[in-house]
C-alpha cells in the first residue's frame, strides 16, 4: 500500500488501455449527454465535429475508471476534494485506445486532519496515437501512515 509519505512531487506514472466502442458512446450520451454528435451517426457528420465523438464527461468517465483500476489500488486514498483545470483537448472517436500520464505535482498535510495529505496530480488522457484528449488537476486525500509525523 503506498502512503502519503511514499508519494513524491515529480512522480510519474503511465497506465492503463481502454477501448472505446462506437456502442458504448451513444449508450453513454444517450442516457447522460445526448447531443446529436454523441448519439446519431448520420447527424454527427454535419456537425463540427464531422462524426460521431465522445462526450467530455464520457471521456473523464474512462479515464476515471482507468485510474481505479490502476494506480488507485494501490494507494492509501481517501477520495478526492475535487478537480481543477478540466479540459477537453480533442475528441474521442470510436476505435481510440485511451491511456493516462500522471505526474504528482503539489503535496502537503491536512492542516484539519493529520491523518490525511493532499496529493495533487496533473493528469493527461492520450489516444494511442499519443494525443491528448483530456487534461486535469486531481486533488486527492491520501492516508498518512505516521500521522502527526512532519
Amino acid at each position: 500500500m503506498q502512503y502519503y509519505e511514499d508519494i513524491e512531487v515529480g512522480d510519474t506514472t503511465e497506465f492503463g488501455e481502454y477501448h472505446v466502442t462506437k456502442e458504448e458512446i451513444v449508450d453513454f450520451a444517450e442516457r447522460y449527454d445526448p447531443q446529436v454528435f454523441h448519439t446519431d451517426e448520420e447527424a454527427a457528420k454535419e456537425s463540427a465535429f464531422g462524426e460521431l465523438v465522445a462526450s467530455g464527461w464520457h471521456t473523464a468517465s474512462m479515464c476515471m475508471r482507468m485510474l481505479v483500476d490502476g494506480p488507485l489500488q494501490e494507494r492509501a486514498g481517501m477520495g478526492a476534494r475535487g478537480v481543477d483545470e478540466l479540459r477537453w483537448k480533442q475528441p474521442v472517436r470510436p476505435g481510440d485506445t485511451l491511456s493516462i500520464r500522471s505526474e504528482v505535482i503539489d503535496k502537503r498535510v491536512s492542516e484539519s486532519d493529520p491523518k490525511r495529505g493532499y496529493v495533487d496530480s496533473f493528469l493527461e488522457g492520450r489516444t494511442q496515437d499519443g494525443d491528448v484528449v483530456i487534461s486535469w488537476i486531481g486533488l486527492g486525500m491520501i492516508e498518512r501512515r505516521n500521522p502527526g509525523e512532519d
